[in-house]
């Protein structure tokens, strides 16, 4: 979206000529600003508010909803699966093309352990933000409602997250702080019923902001009673039967995989150049290696580091938006015929929210917990969201948290929106009353 916006501006004359024309093709309609996710599943924001909806933004961009499955760049042909595919058989599209970017970004990396497809839940949409949110509550809910079952309210109260960077750490702070403060309306749980778990495989938490203010945010979790597990792997989930390789061994009603990512699947349906972890090869100019109008960014390339921190720019929002800008930068000198020039970007730090009034920061060498670095976080994304018509609807969703509690209610129903009805029309289903 951030290239496709860049395009817009930069060969704005040779579109509005129609020399140029831009399709943007991706699955959804929006664009989700992820950092913001945490906040959306803890009921602080709206979730329409941390999308983008490309139609709007990019306005002089044709916009195709639907999946590529197949890019063959030697005869510059894509086929899309369109939407509506599934449900009304749309027929596959063949697209072509003079000029190609691949910004597919990247789909949670999972392994191959027992139980964990069928009741692991990631954390990369603002479908799965809401449903966590929604089943969090429910969660509650059942507890609530089984006062005399033990197994029944240990099981729906326990929480276990896998994987401790940004994702599964800011996701787990801010709903645990969410739950905390609803069980205020639930007067037969006391919130130190709750078990919270982060289970890590390697010994560290956070690593992006460094070693000190990761045993710093584990130090503040552990006093929250949020256990922190590391060197410790999930080894089964069969039935939501926890199983870890210390030997800990109980039932969670929530489990929450965030432990890495891989490239979107997409690459290896393509005849473009990859790496032995699945992404593009990629030049510092932001082109695919070796081959000729084709450019790429993100999470789904390995980009050179050329401010020597590393051999390629870390998978994440603050270097991806800096390359989109310098790839639409390229590409319309490459139209235009004049130089490209190289990305570059010296990594400046890391923010993380640990729920309400709640974070830790590491920028510029300055080292921040608390108050400060939970502002510096909501400051930092705010400046990154686009469209001026986002920043000011979260802003006021932020200034309405000051003067009113956030809800706790659960709309665990819209997972199942039919339900109702199919009731009514007498075709009820097994689920009914689970």
């Amino acid at each position: 979206m951030y290239t496709a916006l860049r395009l817009q501006k930069k060969l704005r004359r040779e579109m509005r000529r129609g020399e140029v024309a831009v399709t943007v093709v991706d699955p959804q309609s929006y664009m989700t600003y992820q950092p913001f996710l945490p906040e959306a599943a803890a009921g602080n924001l709206e979730p329409r508010h941390v999308v983008a909806p490309l139609r709007k933004v990019l306005g002089r961009c044709r916009i195709v909803n639907g999946f590529v499955t197949r890019i063959d760049h030697a005869t510059k042909r894509l086929t899309v699966r369109p939407a509506g595919a599934g449900t009304d058989g749309a027929a596959e599209r063949e697209f072509g093309y003079d000029m190609l970017v691949v910004a597919a970004g990247s789909i949670s990396r999972t392994l191959p352990i027992p139980g964990l497809a069928e009741c692991g839940i990631g954390f990369k949409t603002v479908e799965e933000a809401i449903f966590l949110r929604n089943h969090v509550l429910h969660q509650l809910d059942i507890a609530a409602a089984n006062p005399g079952d033990e197994r029944i309210r240990r099981r729906a109260l326990t929480f276990v997250f896998v994987g401790a960077g940004f994702a599964g750490v800011e996701a787990m702070a801010e709903l645990e702080d969410m739950a905390r403060d609803a069980c205020r309306w639930y007067p037969t749980i006391d919130a130190r019923e709750m078990r919270w778990m982060m289970v890590e495989a390697t010994d560290r938490i956070l690593p992006e902001v460094g070693p000190e203010m990761g045993r710093w945010t584990a130090a503040a979790l552990r006093g929250r009673g949020i256990e922190v597990k590391l060197k410790t792997l999930l080894k089964s989930a069969e039935k939501r039967h926890i199983v870890l390789s210390d030997g800990d061994e109980f039932e969670a009603g929530t489990l929450v995989w965030t432990a890495g990512v891989k490239p979107h699947p997409v690459l290896q349906a393509s005849d473009l150049p990859l790496d032995e972890k699945g992404r593009l090869k990629a030049t510092a100019e932001l082109t695919v290696e070796g081959v000729e109008d084709a450019y790429t960014a993100g999470d789904n390339a390995a980009v050179p580091d050329l401010s020597g921190k590393g051999e390629f720019t870390a998978p994440n929002a603050q270097h991806a938006v800096r390359q989109a800008r310098r790839l639409g930068d390229n590409i319309a000198a490459d139209v235009r015929g004049k130089p490209r020039r190289p990305y570059k970007h010296a990594y400046v730090g890391s923010v993380a929210s640990l729920g309400l009034h709640k974070g830790v920061a590491n920028v510029y060498g300055l080292q921040l917990r608390g108050l400060p670095a939970w502002f510096m976080h909501r400051t930092y994304h705010l400046s990154r969201m686009p469209t001026v018509n986002r920043k000011f609807r979260i802003t006021m969703d932020w200034t309405l948290a000051f003067f009113f509690r956030r809800e706790i209610v659960s709309l665990a129903e819209l997972e199942r929106p039919r339900e109702e009805f199919e009731l009514a029309a007498g075709r009820a289903t097994e689920n009914v009353t689970a």
